[in-house]
C-alpha cells in the first residue's frame, strides 16, 4: 500500500528529471522526428489531423485512420495551371478510409486572382461532405518565376476575391492558412471573421501572432504518423467534439466562434460585365477575360516544396 501511494510522486519526479519535455499526447502512436518543447501543448488537443501533398508519397490510409487522424487537408492546386499530381489519389484514399478531408490552394502572387479561383474550381470534386476549402497564403520566396512580394493593398484585393469565389463554389466559408511572416506583412487585423490555420513550430500561437484567434495550429512539419513514410505536418483543432462536428455540419462558425443557421455569401467582387478584363498583376503573363478563361500552359508555376525552416 505504501509503495502504491508513492507511485504518482515517482512518476512526477521522473518527468521533472526529463526537464518537463514529456507531455500528454492524445495520439501516442504519432510522433515527431524533431520535437520542440515550445509546442508540446499542441499534443494535448483532442482533435488532430494532418496536411499532405505529393511529397508524402504512397499513403496507407487505413493506418493513418487507425492512428486517430481526425481530418486531413490535401494540396489540390497552385497558381493557375498546376495541380498536385497525387491529389486525386489522396482524395479518394482519405474518402475510402473515412477521414474527413478538404482541399487547399497555394496562392501564386504573379497570377491574377480570378484565374486561380477558376483553376481551383475546375480541379476539385464537388463533394458535399468535403471540409471547407483552404487558401494557403505565404510568400513565394523559393519560386524561380515569382519570388517578389506584392503591395499589401494588392494582396488583400486578391485574397478577398478568392475567398469569396471559393465560398460561392462550395457554399462553405474558407479557411485561411498562413505563416508568421505573411501574417505580419499582410493579414494582421484583416479577415477577422474567417477561421485561421496558423503555422507556429517553436512556440504557442499567441506568442507569434498578435491578437489572432486560431482555428487550426500547424505545430510541426516533422511529424511521424503510421501509414506515412517520413515527415508530415501535424495540426491541432482548437475546440471540442461538439464544435468540430458543428463546423463540419455547417452549424458552427469556427471563425467567429458562433452557432449559426445559415451564412450569407458576401457579394461577388469579380469584374462586372462578363467580358471585362480581370486586373492584371505585376509579373502575370497576360490579361484574361473572365468569360474566356483558359488555363495557361503548364510549367509557369514552380511548385512549392513545403514550409521553410522550423524557426517560427
Amino acid at each position: 500500500m505504501k509503495s502504491l501511494s508513492l507511485a504518482p510522486f515517482a512518476l512526477l519526479a521522473a518527468l521533472t528529471a526529463l526537464g518537463g519535455c514529456v507531455a500528454l499526447d492524445n495520439y501516442p502512436s504519432k510522433g515527431d522526428a524533431r520535437p520542440h518543447p515550445g509546442v508540446e501543448a499542441a499534443r494535448r488537443y483532442p482533435i488532430q489531423g494532418i496536411d499532405i501533398s505529393r511529397w508524402q508519397g504512397e499513403i496507407d490510409w487505413a493506418s493513418v485512420k487507425a492512428a486517430g487522424t481526425r481530418f486531413v487537408y490535401i494540396k489540390a492546386t497552385e497558381g493557375g495551371d498546376h495541380i498536385d499530381p497525387a491529389f486525386q489519389r489522396n482524395w479518394e484514399g482519405a474518402r475510402r478510409a473515412g477521414i474527413p478531408r478538404g482541399a487547399y490552394h497555394f496562392v501564386y502572387w504573379c497570377r491574377p486572382a480570378h484565374e486561380q479561383a477558376v483553376w481551383f474550381k475546375q480541379q476539385i470534386p464537388n463533394d458535399p461532405d468535403a471540409l471547407p476549402p483552404v487558401l494557403d497564403l505565404e510568400w513565394n520566396g523559393h519560386s524561380k518565376t515569382c519570388p517578389k512580394k506584392v503591395e499589401r493593398s494588392l494582396a488583400l484585393e486578391k485574397i478577398r476575391l478568392m475567398l469569396t469565389e471559393l465560398e460561392q463554389l462550395t457554399g462553405k466559408k474558407p479557411v485561411i492558412y498562413t505563416d508568421i511572416t505573411f501574417h505580419k506583412d499582410i493579414l494582421e487585423g484583416e479577415f477577422n471573421d474567417y477561421p485561421y490555420w496558423i503555422r507556429s513550430t517553436a512556440a504557442k500561437p499567441e506568442a507569434r501572432y498578435e491578437n489572432r484567434p486560431w482555428a487550426f495550429w500547424q505545430f510541426t512539419t516533422t511529424g511521424r504518423v503510421p501509414g506515412i513514410k517520413g515527415d508530415v505536418d501535424r495540426n491541432a483543432f482548437y475546440g471540442n467534439e461538439g464544435e468540430f462536428a458543428g463546423w463540419r455540419e455547417g452549424r458552427f462558425d469556427i471563425g467567429t466562434r458562433t452557432w449559426v443557421r445559415e451564412r450569407k455569401v458576401p457579394p461577388q467582387p469579380s469584374p462586372g460585365p462578363e467580358h471585362t478584363p480581370v486586373a492584371q498583376m505585376p509579373g502575370a503573363s497576360r490579361t484574361v477575360a473572365a468569360a474566356s478563361f483558359q488555363p495557361a500552359p503548364l510549367g509557369e508555376v514552380v511548385e512549392s516544396e513545403g514550409p521553410g525552416p522550423d524557426s517560427e
